[in-house]
């Protein structure tokens, strides 16, 4: 069902279009079709899962809307920009004003505070530093991280860890949060939390977010579900009431 407008979209403006998505890449002597034709637009403002079994593409898709790596064939649109036919320094750029990156390792850096770490993307854009360090101070507060944002990851919870790398991802206020795997090391509770967290960051600030998962309880978060298998959309839809049950 590729090429749907997507689910709720409710006369929003697409943040993102994909327009017949290739990739293929080469493992010894066979060559690989991670995405086969995709074709998909999210509404700005929208919650997405993007599902699927292991090898489905779900990850080769994110790192692909997210400027992370190039399509085979292909044009793929985000915030207005197109990615497709950039160079790495556009790339680079795109990625710092555009995208918040959240993965399943956190890789934060582990010699650097919480707040250290949260004001890591201010460095990179030249932002003085009293000035990101009170934006890292304020976005971990906003995340109930302000007891511990002069402790370093080592001393912090997974859960605590990853509310670190969501409040890093939003520094540069980023219009689109992308998360793959954000639970994958939490346990069912702690995964519970930072998944109601993105739901409030699409909900009350208005970020569109994707979230790349093979977990279906965390389509229940979702505004809609994007399925992928063998590289290609095999599903596109909203959660069902009686999936989204357990969502307060």
């Amino acid at each position: 069902m590729s090429g749907t407008n997507g689910s709720k979209s409710n006369g929003r403006q697409p943040v993102i279009v994909v327009e017949g998505l290739d990739k293929t890449f080469q493992i010894g002597d066979q060559w690989v079709h991670a995405l086969d034709g995709v074709s998909v637009k999210v509404p700005a403002g929208q919650f997405l899962a993007i599902m699927g079994p292991s090898g489905s593409g779900k990850s080769t898709l994110l790192y692909l809307l997210g400027g992370l790596d190039r399509p085979s064939a292909g044009r793929v649109m985000v915030a207005g920009r197109r990615l497709d036919n950039m160079n790495g320094d556009d790339l680079a750029q795109f990625r710092r004003e555009t995208v918040g990156f959240i993965f399943q390792a956190f890789h934060l850096i582990p010699t650097m505070t919480a707040l250290q770490n949260v004001a890591l993307p201010g460095v990179f854009a030249a932002v003085p530093r009293e000035q990101r360090e009170q934006r890292a101070a304020w976005l971990l507060g906003l995340l109930g991280m302000t007891p511990r944002m002069h402790h370093k990851p080592s001393q912090l919870s997974g859960g605590q860890q990853q509310r670190v790398a969501i409040a890093r991802a939003l520094f540069n206020n980023p219009p689109v949060i992308m998360a793959d795997e954000p639970t994958g090391a939490l346990d069912s509770k702690t995964g519970q939390a930072v998944m109601s967290l993105l739901r409030r960051l699409c909900s009350k600030l208005g970020k569109t977010v994707i979230v790349v998962t093979h977990d279906a309880a965390i389509a229940r978060y979702a505004d809609r579900m994007l399925l992928l298998k063998d590289g290609r959309v095999i599903d596109d839809r909203a959660p069902t009431q009686e999936e989204k049950r357990d969502v307060a």
